[in-house]
């Protein structure tokens, strides 16, 4: 692994818009899901946050773009929280880094 190399990113981030005109920030939400959708990255969405990986460089830019999208409806601010993995210990297919995570534990649970 070098440092030029775009390391494999298993990441969860909960986009938060401040300021909007409404309590619910649904619409907000649903835009991110169209920009996810656009990127080609796999994910997740749930109820408090999305699971994203790819590229690190690509997942980085989705939620730019998630947030730009939310700029660009009225939404004056937007916060988000970020958590990102990586691994180098072995390889992750691609689209596999949360699913996998969640296969060994429901493995260990049976």
């Amino acid at each position: 692994m070098t440092e030029t190399q775009d390391l494999y990113a298993v990441a969860d981030f909960c986009l938060i818009p401040i300021g909007t005109a409404e309590p619910s920030v649904a619409i907000y939400i649903a835009e991110c899901h169209r920009v996810l959708e656009r990127s080609g990255l796999p994910f997740k969405m749930h109820g408090y946050g999305t699971n994203l990986e790819g590229p690190w460089s690509q997942v980085s830019k989705a939620i730019h773009d998630c947030h730009a999208a939310v700029h660009a409806m009225g939404g004056p601010r937007v916060a988000t929280d970020i958590r990102i993995g990586t691994r180098i210990d072995r390889e992750i297919a691609h689209g596999q880094g949360n699913e996998g995570k969640v296969k060994r534990v429901q493995d260990i649970l049976k």
